[in-house]
């Protein structure tokens, strides 16, 4: 794993990279006891299924998931306070697949506590 500490969005970068490698369940490791999430997640056909819910939803996310498929890619992030801006590109096989944007809240402990993504293949941020 890269050293993502000086990236702008520190541990959302560090989120993603672990979410594309082959263990992506590390990232269980890494949300509160108190965690929640929504991901939106639309394909462009007019369909989308929200994940959302605690623990057990992210379980749920990562069990669907197409392991070693898509990787995602920082466009630009932010950082204010304990909040974590990410605006990124999902590729299939290195070629650009959707846009999406991640909100996530980091608690004192340094876990992640709260989660927002929405993905749409209908838009790109060149």
């Amino acid at each position: 794993m890269t050293d993502t500490s000086t990236a702008p969005a520190p541990f959302l970068t560090a989120w993603f990279e672990i979410l594309d490698s082959d263990e992506p369940n590390r990232i269980l490791d890494l949300i509160s006891d108190d965690f929640s999430l929504s991901i939106l997640f639309s394909t462009g056909d007019g369909n989308a299924t929200d994940f959302a819910g605690d623990r057990a939803a992210l379980v749920g996310y990562l069990e669907q998931r197409e392991r070693g498929t898509r990787t995602h890619h920082l466009l630009s992030a932010t950082t204010l306070g304990q909040d974590e801006l990410f605006l990124g590109e999902v590729r299939r096989g290195g070629v650009p697949e959707a846009s999406f944007v991640a909100a996530g809240r980091v608690d004192d402990t340094g876990r992640l506590q709260r989660l927002l993504i929405g993905r749409s293949s209908e838009i790109r941020f060149d």
